[in-house]
Protein backbone atom coordinates (compact mmCIF):
# COMPACT_ATOMS: atom_id res chain seq x y z
CA UNK A 1 0.00 0.00 0.00
CA UNK A 2 1.16 3.48 -0.77
CA UNK A 3 1.08 6.15 2.18
CA UNK A 4 1.45 9.75 2.58
CA UNK A 5 3.99 10.99 5.23
CA UNK A 6 2.77 14.09 6.94
CA UNK A 7 6.03 16.26 7.26
CA UNK A 8 5.56 15.61 11.45
CA UNK A 9 5.53 11.97 10.68
CA UNK A 10 8.94 12.24 9.45
CA UNK A 11 10.40 14.77 12.02
CA UNK A 12 8.77 12.09 14.41
CA UNK A 13 11.13 9.15 13.06
CA UNK A 14 13.80 11.21 12.90
CA UNK A 15 14.03 12.99 16.63
CA UNK A 16 11.77 11.18 18.73
CA UNK A 17 10.60 7.98 17.56
CA UNK A 18 8.59 7.14 20.60
CA UNK A 19 6.09 10.07 19.73
CA UNK A 20 4.84 7.61 16.82
CA UNK A 21 1.72 5.51 17.04
CA UNK A 22 1.82 2.04 17.41
CA UNK A 23 0.08 1.51 14.22
CA UNK A 24 1.90 4.34 12.39
CA UNK A 25 5.57 2.39 13.44
CA UNK A 26 3.47 -0.65 12.04
CA UNK A 27 3.08 0.97 8.66
CA UNK A 28 6.43 2.34 8.24
CA UNK A 29 8.36 -0.81 9.18
CA UNK A 30 5.91 -2.96 7.07
CA UNK A 31 8.15 -4.07 3.88
CA UNK A 32 5.09 -4.31 1.75
CA UNK A 33 3.86 -0.55 2.16
CA UNK A 34 5.77 1.98 -0.08
CA UNK A 35 6.28 5.06 1.79
CA UNK A 36 6.26 8.66 0.22
CA UNK A 37 6.66 12.22 0.84
CA UNK A 38 5.97 15.57 -0.57
CA UNK A 39 8.13 18.26 -1.68
CA UNK A 40 5.51 20.79 0.35
CA UNK A 41 7.00 18.67 3.30
CA UNK A 42 11.04 18.91 2.67
CA UNK A 43 9.85 22.75 2.02
CA UNK A 44 7.86 22.84 5.27
CA UNK A 45 10.65 21.55 7.21
CA UNK A 46 13.43 23.76 5.53
CA UNK A 47 10.98 26.99 6.09
CA UNK A 48 10.84 25.98 9.54
CA UNK A 49 14.16 25.29 9.51
CA UNK A 50 15.50 29.04 8.64
CA UNK A 51 13.16 30.66 10.94
CA UNK A 52 14.33 28.78 13.41
CA UNK A 53 11.20 26.70 14.43
CA UNK A 54 13.07 23.47 13.72
CA UNK A 55 16.09 21.82 13.59
CA UNK A 56 16.66 19.49 11.11
CA UNK A 57 19.18 20.38 8.11
CA UNK A 58 19.38 19.73 4.61
CA UNK A 59 21.44 16.85 5.68
CA UNK A 60 19.42 15.07 8.05
CA UNK A 61 16.19 15.23 5.73
CA UNK A 62 18.13 13.48 3.01
CA UNK A 63 19.14 10.93 5.11
CA UNK A 64 16.14 10.37 6.78
CA UNK A 65 14.37 9.74 3.61
CA UNK A 66 17.05 7.01 2.87
CA UNK A 67 17.34 5.40 6.04
CA UNK A 68 13.36 4.72 5.87
CA UNK A 69 13.28 4.41 1.96
CA UNK A 70 11.07 7.14 1.26
CA UNK A 71 10.09 7.95 -2.17
CA UNK A 72 9.20 11.50 -2.93
CA UNK A 73 6.10 12.14 -5.11
CA UNK A 74 6.52 14.58 -7.28
CA UNK A 75 3.95 17.73 -6.67
CA UNK A 76 1.65 18.37 -9.85
CA UNK A 77 -0.54 20.80 -11.13
CA UNK A 78 -3.30 18.49 -10.74
CA UNK A 79 -2.63 18.29 -7.22
CA UNK A 80 -2.83 22.21 -6.91
CA UNK A 81 -5.99 22.58 -8.69
CA UNK A 82 -7.39 20.30 -6.11
CA UNK A 83 -6.75 22.94 -3.62
CA UNK A 84 -9.79 25.22 -6.22
CA UNK A 85 -12.49 22.02 -4.32
CA UNK A 86 -11.00 21.62 -0.53
CA UNK A 87 -12.65 23.04 2.32
CA UNK A 88 -10.90 25.77 4.57
CA UNK A 89 -10.96 23.05 7.76
CA UNK A 90 -7.92 24.87 8.57
CA UNK A 91 -5.17 27.60 6.90
CA UNK A 92 -1.74 25.90 6.79
CA UNK A 93 -0.89 25.98 3.48
CA UNK A 94 1.61 23.31 4.01
CA UNK A 95 -1.17 20.58 5.61
CA UNK A 96 -3.49 22.24 2.64
CA UNK A 97 -1.28 20.80 -0.34
CA UNK A 98 -0.94 17.71 1.46
CA UNK A 99 -4.03 16.90 2.02
CA UNK A 100 -4.66 17.90 -1.53
CA UNK A 101 -1.74 15.66 -2.88
CA UNK A 102 -3.10 12.38 -0.76
CA UNK A 103 -7.07 13.25 -2.54
CA UNK A 104 -5.74 13.18 -5.69
CA UNK A 105 -3.37 10.42 -5.52
CA UNK A 106 -6.07 8.14 -3.66
CA UNK A 107 -3.55 7.45 -1.08
CA UNK A 108 -3.73 7.43 3.02
CA UNK A 109 -1.86 9.83 5.60
CA UNK A 110 -0.17 8.83 8.28
CA UNK A 111 -0.55 11.58 10.22
CA UNK A 112 -1.17 12.56 14.17
CA UNK A 113 -2.49 16.13 13.56
CA UNK A 114 -6.45 15.23 14.32
CA UNK A 115 -7.67 18.93 11.50
CA UNK A 116 -6.67 15.91 8.72
CA UNK A 117 -9.29 13.57 9.38
CA UNK A 118 -11.89 16.65 8.57
CA UNK A 119 -11.49 16.52 5.25
CA UNK A 120 -14.28 13.94 3.51
CA UNK A 121 -12.44 10.73 1.72
CA UNK A 122 -9.08 11.15 3.66
CA UNK A 123 -8.03 8.12 4.85
CA UNK A 124 -5.83 8.02 7.92
CA UNK A 125 -3.07 6.22 9.46
CA UNK A 126 -2.63 6.92 13.05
Amino acid sequence: MRLLLDTAVLIYAVESPERLSKRAVTALKNQENVLEISPVSLAEIAIKSALRKLSVSAAIARQAIQELDIRVLPYTAEHAYRLFDLPLHHGDPFDRQIIAQALSENIPVVTSDKKFSLYKGLKIVW
